[in-house]
């Protein structure tokens, strides 16, 4: 009976203790932005990454370091101006805007040398020296860029662009993801790889994208990879991802609630460890 009270009395002490406030400077680009701006994407998400995290995390409390569609070379060249502060944790989460403007990948020995905000490995060094400088005891978490359909945006229909099944500037976005990668490995960081995340692959992105049939001029729904070359006027068609068509994303790039309830697991297991 007196081991028994015991036991009661260690697991009440033990759930009473409080973990340690943890504070998060999450930097990234429109998919952390939207965490903070659900309107602009139609309410068609209801929480972002962030959010997701510290309800399941309620210890973590987060600043939304998220501009929309900026690049690593941006974040680098306003590094002293963004207002960053020393925090316990880290992360980046950038690439895909880089890899649409065509900017240099470069190579590892960038990162290494501090080349400069040239390419995106020297970019990434620019950010990473920043953060360190801030808090040289704050793991930084990687994220890279998930993998990405025909993106139309859903207030500017000619806001538009490819997937990431053709490359842009000789470049995959795919290149973008492994560099990202190879910094983390390089500096022992945590690498949240999404790119390579088998419930983000590019046929689960979206159900469909609603386009004319070229023939009869009909409207279909086609599915990944069918809708890949097919045209789509900006000017005089329809938006191309009804609601019916959002699955892990909801207009080819940016997360829906399932994609980014998979991208907050993910960091929510590296979290925890800290």
């Amino acid at each position: 009976m007196k081991n028994l009270v015991l036991l009661v009395t260690l697991v009440c002490l033990t759930s009473s203790i409080e973990h340690k406030e943890l504070s998060w400077v999450a930097i990234g680009d429109s998919i952390t932005y939207l965490n903070e701006h659900l309107d602009e994407t139609g309410n068609r998400i209801t929480k972002g990454y962030m959010t997701r995290v510290v309800d399941r995390l309620p210890y973590v409390k987060y600043t939304n370091q998220g501009h929309n569609g900026w690049t690593s070379g941006g974040i680098a060249r306003e590094i002293e101006t963004l207002g960053l502060t020393k925090a316990d944790l880290y992360s980046v989460f950038l690439g895909t805007n880089d890899w649409w403007a065509g900017r240099p990948l470069g190579r590892l020995a960038d990162y290494q040398q501090n080349t400069g905000n040239t390419t995106v490995y020297g970019s990434f060094r620019i950010i990473i020296n920043k953060l360190r400088s801030l808090n040289p005891q704050a793991p930084i978490i990687l994220i890279t860029p998930m993998q990405r359909v025909d993106f139309v945006y859903l207030r500017n229909f000619k806001n538009n662009a490819y997937g990431s099944y053709k490359d842009k500037n000789g470049q995959y976005l795919e290149a973008f993801a492994n560099a990202i990668d190879s910094i983390g490995r390089f500096e022992k960081l945590p690498v949240v790889d999404l790119y390579h995340m088998s419930g983000l692959q590019a046929k689960k992105l979206v159900k469909y994208k609603r386009l004319k049939d070229p023939k009869s001029g009909v409207y279909k729904n086609y599915t990944y990879p069918k809708f890949i070359g097919l045209p789509f006027n900006p000017e005089t068609d329809e938006y191309p991802y009804p609601v019916g068509a959002i699955d892990k994303t909801y207009d080819g790039l940016h997360p829906s609630d399932k994609g980014y309830e998979l991208i907050s697991r993910q960091l929510i297991k590296v979290i925890k460890q800290y």
